[in-house]
């Protein structure tokens, strides 16, 4: 996706034939449910991944635009908020802290319990530095297991070590 195919969210105002952000993820859930489409067959239709476009059916990435045009076709939505959903977004916003939502706060409780010793295996891995989410691949999968199935989630994030600024390396 290029800049030229993106606009800012700046630039849009709701009105009579574009709806916000919010009214259009709700328009674009119902029309799903009303359709039985999944994640994953609505995902294989637009050759996007499911994790990626459930991730922007929560308002969490901009579309493309041929790829907005696309879902609302299928969906039998106007054309007109194809612009909401290639518009910039703000990433990564929860409504409450800790989330109230039971599997959301599941992954939350994780990062609390593993998050640290997560942090001190990638340093003592890759050394001193981040796991990059913006270059980011996230895979969910099921696995079989005779006390009941087992939800996978594999993360893979480009490494990215801190590189700090000294009065030497300016």
């Amino acid at each position: 996706m290029t800049p030229d195919t993106l606009i800012s969210t700046d630039t849009l105002t709701p009105s009579a034939t574009r709806p916000t952000r919010a009214e259009l993820l709700a328009q674009i859930g119902a029309a799903r449910q009303e359709r039985g489409l999944t994640l994953t067959n609505l995902g294989a239709q637009l050759g996007a991944d499911r994790v990626w476009l459930g991730a922007a059916l929560q308002g969490q990435h901009p579309m493309p635009a041929p790829m907005a045009a696309s879902l609302l076709g299928l969906l039998g939505l106007p054309e007109s908020g194809a612009p909401v959903l290639t518009a910039f977004v703000s990433r990564g916003s929860f409504e409450t802290l800790p989330p109230t939502d039971p599997t959301i706060y599941r992954l939350y409780e994780v990062l609390q319990v593993y998050g640290p010793t997560l942090k001190t295996l990638i340093h003592e891995e890759f050394g001193d530095g981040i796991m990059s989410a913006i270059n980011f691949r996230l895979e969910l999968g099921r696995e079989a297991h005779p006390d009941g199935d087992r939800v996978t989630i594999k993360m893979a994030g480009k490494f990215l070590p801190y590189h700090w600024a000294t009065p030497e390396t300016k």
